[in-house]
């Protein structure tokens, strides 16, 4: 964990973001600042704008993506779609709701429902029409501006704590990708891929993917 703080500290001096405006939380007058959100919630939600729970707290989410954060996204996801055909697994892009399961509680009761860029699930028993309910194998966030913050920290913890096997934080701007593998229940840095490297995929072997196939056409 120490590793992502310093990492968070250095991508925000690089994107030059002061501090007291990374973070997305909805200041809304209806919004109760002291109450703990859940998934039974955000169904009722009426707001304009798409927003995620993360430990019970309500963020609004990015303006719609940048174009280089599109192509980016489109880029992975071809990848992986092309080798997962005619199998198990599946992967999405955002927007899906994934709500995270708690131990013993009902899924409404879930405090942490999430937007990944892209995610594959491999257990189809939790992918539902209206949403993912459980853990997906992989993530993939793009890092957009401000939400460094909720990708490199918020969701970085999120994700490790429900058990999310494998983490890629894109760096669309820097073109550079930070891996992590998920051991024992903490996450261990693989290592920070770029230029000429193919990264592989740690949670479907066979599977790799080079950063000039991730920044085609960025």
């Amino acid at each position: 964990m120490r590793y992502i703080c310093i990492l968070y500290h250095y991508i925000m001096k690089t994107y030059k973001i002061e501090e007291q405006n990374t973070s997305n939380e909805l200041k809304e007058p209806s919004i109760d600042y002291d109450r703990i959100y859940t998934y039974a919630d955000y169904l009722q939600f009426e707001f304009e704008e798409m927003v995620e729970i993360i430990r019970g707290k309500l963020f609004r989410m990015s303006p719609a993506p940048r174009v280089k954060h599109q192509s980016i996204s489109m880029n992975i996801g071809v990848k992986i779609h092309n080798t997962l055909k005619g199998q198990t697994c599946k992967v999405f892009n955002s927007p899906i709701d994934v709500v995270l399961p708690i131990a013993n509680k009902k899924r409404n009761k879930s405090t942490t429902v999430v937007q990944p860029d892209i995610c594959v699930i491999c257990d189809p028993k939790i992918i539902e029409e209206t949403a993912v309910f459980g853990v997906p194998d992989f993530v993939i966030e793009i890092i957009a501006g401000k939400d460094v913050k909720r990708d490199t920290k918020d969701k970085y913890s999120v994700y490790e704590e429900a058990g999310v096997g494998e983490y890629w934080i894109v760096f669309g701007e820097m073109r550079f990708v930070e891996v992590f593998i998920l051991e024992e229940g903490k996450y261990q840095r693989l290592n920070a891929f770029s230029e000429d490297d193919v990264i592989p995929v740690k949670t479907l072997p066979g599977l790799s993917i080079s950063i000039e196939d991730i920044f085609e056409g960025v």
